[in-house]
């Protein structure tokens, strides 16, 4: 049987005496959807919007060393990204969605059997991507366009930043159990703490004051990594005072624990990787059409994309723990109705920073440069794929309810039919016409697809039809 065919919950080798129901995930069962969805939700958009102002301010100092620095600083970003929404989205949904569902159907051992599995899982990868981009970086970063000045600034922060994934995967392995748990304040609350280090810290790093030496484009990575530092004390602290009610506890390693989480996350880490490639091929192809000078504009106006990204994520941890916790204790139609509920606010809240940005690009782009072939390629992918990014936020919402429910078939088949479209169209139109125009054309088709598609399948049940 396939991953995405299995029955949605792994049975344990030894069935687990079923426990007493906590009243949060009463909640979860029986509250009012929207109003439930809302609540949990704030927190985590909060907080993500936080953190991406963060990331702003970070690209805004970066962009003051001048068009090389923020060139690299957008090779690196699609793959930063990846190690993000691998960690969190993918991983971390798996995470997310066995903790729910094993709450939900009242297995507390194998809830606390979960997170010492998770931790191992996201443990190893983490060292596994340490050694990929530090092993691999300038093969990597010369694939996506970068050469020189832009190539070296690249490798920089790279070293600095992937030196410390085991941090990043940790991290979010912890923050995945409590929001699985259906805790959303705590897991914002340790990136808050991060946040609140990093926005000072970076800008001392990079320019040096007083005692403190100038270490350059590193600097803003150093300060990445103090951040995370701070943030994993929080996460950690959190399950040392008993606030998880999924528990850390030593316990025998299980296949069917491990299973529970992969084949969830797995699947999900398959779609993160499709999200990541296209952006990148992207990237190279908008090399290939305009020069590595036009990769610094196509890099500003797409981080805006990806920026969507942990906004969708702070609604969409929610929505896992939700639909999780109703798949596990059988209440399917409830689950699909808090799916369509939530893809429906995320494509509200993508469309409308979608639109803002396509009418109004330059106080966007004006915030990292005046170049004028930054401006004008940035310019020309705002306008005509800022308008549709509410089928993204549509899709990505819907994606991550997929993973609540354990069912990722539709979501990986939609996010291959994107990846085609986008990559696929956009290098014959490249090749056809040598016009960026069109290959942002074929970006905004590709996620007018994916998300209309997702909707209407999952809408109509495809999660439930064998």
């Amino acid at each position: 049987m396939s991953t995405t065919t299995a029955t949605i919950t792994a049975t344990p080798p030894r069935a687990a005496a079923p426990s007493a129901i906590d009243p949060r995930t009463a909640q979860l069962l029986h509250g009012r959807i929207l109003p439930t969805l809302l609540r949990l939700a704030w927190p985590n958009v909060l907080v993500m919007v936080t953190q991406s102002a963060v990331g702003l301010i970070e690209t805004f100092w970066v962009s003051r060393l001048g068009g090389e620095a923020l060139a690299g600083m957008a090779l690196v970003f699609p793959g930063f990204m990846m190690m993000q929404m691998l960690s969190a989205g993918a991983m971390g949904g798996g995470i997310a969605s066995a903790i729910a569902r094993a709450l939900g159907g009242r297995r507390q051992s194998d809830a606390d059997a979960l997170v010492l599995h998770a931790l191992l899982i996201n443990g190893l990868l983490g060292v596994v991507f340490s050694a990929l981009f530090i092993g691999f970086g300038p093969e990597l970063y010369r694939v996506l366009g970068g050469d020189g000045g832009s190539l070296q600034a690249a490798l920089l922060y790279s070293n600095v930043v992937f030196a410390g994934a085991l941090l990043t995967w940790t991290s979010n392995a912890l923050a995945s159990v409590l929001r699985g748990c259906g805790l959303m304040v705590l897991p914002s609350a340790a990136v808050i703490a991060g946040v609140v280090v990093m926005v000072p810290l970076s800008p001392l790093l990079i320019y040096g004051w007083g005692p403190v030496p100038a270490f350059g484009i590193p600097g803003a990575g150093y300060a990445v990594l103090v951040g995370q530092t701070l943030s994993l004390v929080v996460l950690v602290r959190a399950f040392v005072t008993g606030r998880s009610l999924a528990r850390f506890r030593l316990a025998r390693l299980r296949w069917a624990m491990f299973a529970d989480i992969l084949r969830v996350g797995g699947v999900a880490s398959i779609n993160t990787f499709q999200t990541t490639l296209t952006v990148a091929m992207t990237t190279a192809l908008v090399a290939r059409a305009a020069g590595s000078d036009a990769v610094a504009g196509f890099g500003t106006g797409s981080r805006l994309e990806f920026l969507l990204i942990p906004l969708v994520f702070g609604l969409g941890s929610p929505l896992v723990a939700m639909v999780g916790t109703n798949v596990g204790a059988g209440q399917r139609a409830r689950a699909l109705r808090i799916a369509m509920i939530g893809g429906a606010v995320a494509f509200g809240l993508t469309e409308a920073v979608g639109l803002v940005a396509a009418l109004w690009p330059g106080a966007w782009l004006g915030l990292f440069g005046h170049d004028p072939l930054m401006l004008q390629v940035g310019t020309e992918y705002l306008r005509r794929v800022g308008p549709v990014y509410g089928f993204f936020g549509l899709g990505l919402s819907l994606y991550m309810a997929s993973q609540g429910a354990g069912r990722l078939l539709w979501p990986l088949v939609m996010a291959t039919l994107r990846m085609l479209i986008a990559v696929g169209g956009g290098w014959l139109v490249v090749a056809m016409t040598g016009s960026t125009s069109w290959l942002f054309d074929a970006l905004a088709i590709a996620l007018v697809v994916y998300g209309a598609s997702l909707a209407v399948i999952i809408g109509r049940g495809g999660w439930f039809k064998e």
